[in-house]
């Protein structure tokens, strides 16, 4: 199998440090697609972890780039309007002529995150269930038909324009672990793309042997699903240091216990061997495409790091 790899770039970590220019994200966009790497991957939040849109950076990135695909990791889509997101997905589907995937989530249960729903005036209650109708709304309005619908969103024959560069819309990639997680993903999604549940390669390759059975109860063929996974590593030649910046920087970020996030997500830190080595595990259990989140400040150097890495476990 070939692995395709992507690169988290830092909108979140930029505009903690108090950075909120946007060129150097855009020329780190241009850097990915220059060291050959797969695919580029922009985080979602308005006031809970404050950072830039992603809809309008991937945009912008998709404008200066030919190759290299473009993801959300992961847009949380039950705080826009379904018709609105719709359109939007489509102009930037356009844009890079195909290029983009949308990664999605439910958003985590923490009261930074229900107050960001709140103040987008969306109930947190029930956001499973908002997230799968409002998707469903996205691709009857991306298949070009006129639309009739009657739930949480009414439209009488809604034509939206331009339809998607990707006949039927971009790919939709879902994450979660849990049993509900996995049968929601393959009945509705397009690829699985969890962040975590247990240590690496194996405990992923575990829920991608449930979540393909799963599939085949859906009627649908597991072929058809995209496995991946969205992992944070810190490299260093002193693993000791690698450890200590991983545990700094997961407090800083979530706010939280580093020790919690540990068990919550794929994290790894190590030497460049033992790191690659923890990718590879991805790699044999069958999952064919990895968003990484890179620690330390020197996104470009971390991006020939991962390119030299992918063509080390290819």
């Amino acid at each position: 199998m070939t692995l395709k790899l992507g690169y988290l770039l830092p909108t979140r970590q930029r505009v903690m440090e108090g950075e909120h220019d946007t060129d150097a994200i855009l020329e780190l966009g241009d850097f990915a697609e220059d060291v050959g790497l797969d695919s580029v991957w922009i985080g979602d939040s308005v006031i809970a972890k404050p950072r830039h849109d992603p809809i309008v950076l991937l945009a912008a990135i998709a404008a200066r780039t030919e190759r290299i695909a473009l993801g959300t990791a992961v847009l949380v889509p039950m705080l826009r309007n379904p018709v609105l997101l719709a359109h939007q997905l489509a102009t930037l589907d356009r844009i890079s002529r195909g290029r983009f995937i949308l990664g999605i989530g439910i958003a985590r249960d923490v009261p930074a995150i229900r107050a960001e729903f709140a103040a987008v005036g969306v109930p947190f209650e029930n956001r499973v269930g908002r997230m799968l109708e409002g998707l469903r709304l996205c691709r009857a309005l991306w298949s070009g038909a006129p639309v009739d619908w009657d739930g949480r969103w009414t439209l009488e024959g809604a034509t939206l324009a331009p339809e998607p560069h990707t006949p039927g819309g971009p790919k939709i990639w879902g994450g979660g672990g849990v049993p509900a997680a996995l049968r929601r993903c393959a009945r509705e999604f397009d690829g699985w793309f969890p962040s975590g549940r247990g240590d690496g390669g194996a405990e992923w390759g575990a829920d991608w042997k449930t979540l393909r059975a799963y599939v085949e109860e859906a009627g649908r063929d597991p072929g058809e699903i995209a496995g991946a996974a969205y992992v944070t590593v810190a490299i260093d030649d002193d693993p000791g240091a690698a450890e200590s910046a991983l545990d700094s920087y997961l407090v800083r970020y979530y706010n939280l216990p580093a020790e919690r996030i540990r068990t919550e997500e794929y994290v790894f830190a190590g030497d460049r061997a033992a790191v690659a080595g923890w990718i590879a595990g991805f790699v044999e259990a069958g999952c064919a495409h990895l968003c990484v989140r890179v620690i330390g400040s020197d996104d470009a150097r971390q991006m020939e790091e991962l390119a030299a890495l992918r063509d080390r476990i290819g």
